[in-house]
């Protein structure tokens, strides 16, 4: 009998874990959860990073080093970053290699505090581009308005990008459109298109989290049961779009020219509301050419019961656009949910920026002499 995450991966799911951390690498649990738990790749973000660093002692001697070379904290935060992710890209070479660089992914991120800053973003997209110097890393850049020239011309610089913090189809329109012409802009370049890869990153439950919000405020008997669809809904209209949108001539020409697409990715799938099935954003949004990148406690949770079927997405576009008619019929602001979630997405990375660079300099000040 085959496990759940391997009919997952039967499905034409990549399994990504949402997480990343020194003691991970060196235990060997990485390399167990791709032997065990079919995970074909890692992404991270600013919060995992400063949990990571948080706790335990992986990072001591490193930071101790880092502290006797008089690295600020900002300096140290790439250096332990950058050496974090070079090291899993190794571990999924193998799964990279198999996979002709679909998988065996691992992304790391450009700083928050850019998000608004495309010029910015586009050095330091190059910048942990070439310091990790693995082709198997994603850069990862949000998906704002700055971010989308970023992202175009990041690909256009052969790189391969993980655009993160989509919750609008329109915002994820235009992200396909930067995507296609990062990738026209890198053919008339002379790069190799092929090797160049990229995942759209469609959050999920954060938009139940909002819209729930929303219809508890508005408080009648249709409102309430309403509640917990909207975040599976939009995710299955995005795979609508990405269907209909790598269908036309423009992307048609980039892939019959060796192209890849780029792939639809779920993100923040972790249950927030503990009533729900924490396997509903597993098992609701099983389709084919997709990633999904589970916290830990997702991905096994999904090992241990998730209950896997055949596609789950593309049959059920009429009844997703019939619930965003009945959303907006009660009052639910769609376009304002999706703007509130891109603010505060940004406004969280940052704060945990902040967080990680306080915990880096507080290390680097109360680093052991002995490294000095």
């Amino acid at each position: 009998m085959s496990t759940p995450t391997e009919q997952l991966t039967a499905q034409g799911v990549s399994i990504w874990l949402d997480d990343l951390s020194r003691e991970r690498i060196t235990s060997g649990n990485l390399t167990e959860l791709i032997a065990t738990r079919n995970v074909v790749g890692v992404t991270t973000n600013p919060t995992i990073f400063a949990g990571a660093l948080s706790n335990g002692h992986a990072y001591e001697t490193q930071v101790a080093q880092l502290a006797a070379a008089g690295a600020s904290a900002d300096d140290a935060i790439f250096q332990i970053t950058t050496d974090d992710v070079r090291d899993a890209t190794d571990i999924f070479r193998p799964v990279y290699d198999a996979t002709a660089g679909v998988d065996g992914r691992v992304s790391i991120e450009v700083s928050p505090d850019l998000a608004h800053d495309t010029a910015a973003t586009i050095d330091q997209a190059k910048q942990l581009w070439a310091t990790v110097d693995r082709p198997n890393t994603h850069i990862k850049i949000p998906a704002t308005k700055a971010g989308l020239p970023a992202i175009t011309a990041t690909l256009a610089e052969g790189i391969s990008v993980n655009v993160t913090l989509i919750f609008s189809l329109q915002r994820y329109a235009e992200v396909i459109d930067a995507y296609l012409a990062g990738i026209e802009q890198a053919q008339a370049a002379g790069h190799d298109i092929s090797t160049i890869h990229s995942v759209a990153s469609f959050f999920v439950s954060r938009v139940d989290t909002e819209v729930d919000k929303r219809l508890t405020a508005i408080g009648n008997g249709v409102a309430s049961t309403l509640k917990s669809k909207a975040g599976v809904a939009n995710a299955r209209l995005a795979y609508e779009l990405f269907e209909k949108e790598f269908a036309t001539d423009r992307a048609k020409a980039l892939t019959d020219a060796g192209a890849n697409v780029q792939r639809p990715l779920w993100a923040s799938t972790g249950v927030k509301d503990p009533a729900l099935p924490d396997t509903l954003y597993v098992t609701e949004l099983v389709a084919p050419g997709t990633v999904n990148t589970m916290p830990e406690k997702t991905l096994e949770a999904t090992f241990d019961h998730g209950e896997i079927g055949g596609d789950a997405v593309t049959g059920a576009y009429a009844d997703a656009h019939a619930l965003f008619d009945q959303l907006a019929s009660v009052g639910v602001d769609f376009d304002d949910v999706t703007q509130v979630l891109e603010d505060e997405g940004v406004e969280k990375f940052i704060a945990s920026w902040h967080e990680l660079k306080d915990t880096v300099a507080a290390a680097l000040s109360n680093a052991p002499e002995i490294a000095r």
